[in-house]
């Protein structure tokens, strides 16, 4: 059995209209929901054999709040600018790619691809991963032979489902 976890950054700031988008911070709400999420995720006891995250400083801080949160160690994270444009067809080549070693593999990237590419996998119509939302997908057969609705979602997670917890936390 193979899963891939699709995760979306957590929120970014927009208080910096002249940053470029590629270096846009986490803002006060996405640097509370992105450690909540790793939390939920250590509590199921998941740890990617894998994860990989966008270039983008929003995906990359995501990707280390997970991390921390799940013993992954940060320096094991492969940045790559590649999932920053992905489109749908992008992230399918990314995955069919990966090396069969790896059952377990998280993906940090971007709406409105992540989304898209989750629904497509699976035939399960999400409407929208929400910032820190988490969709992980199972298949039962190797990553080469990932294809339209070839998976199962095993969970779909974000902070909203869970009433503010993340801010308990």
């Amino acid at each position: 059995m193979k899963q891939l976890y699709l995760v979306r950054h957590a929120k970014s700031s927009w208080s910096e209209p002249s940053l470029a988008d590629f270096d846009r911070p986490l803002n006060k709400r996405g640097k509370r929901n992105a450690p909540f999420m790793g939390k939920r995720l250590r509590d199921k006891e998941i740890c990617p054999d894998l994860l990989i995250s966008s270039g983008a400083k929003r995906a990359r801080k995501t990707a280390g709040i997970i991390a921390r949160e799940i013993g992954y160690p940060k320096d094991k994270i492969v940045i790559t600018n590649a999932l920053y444009t992905a489109d749908m067809m992008d992230l399918l080549e990314i995955v069919r790619e990966m090396d069969k070693q790896f059952d377990n593999v998280m993906l940090v990237g971007h709406n409105y691809v992540i989304t898209e590419f989750a629904e497509w996998l699976t035939g399960t119509l999400l409407g929208n991963i929400p910032t820190s939302g988490i969709a992980c997908i199972q298949f039962d057969h190797p990553w080469k032979k990932v294809s339209e609705s070839s998976g199962s979602l095993l969970f779909f997670d974000y902070p909203k489902l869970h009433e503010d917890g993340s801010k308990r936390e």
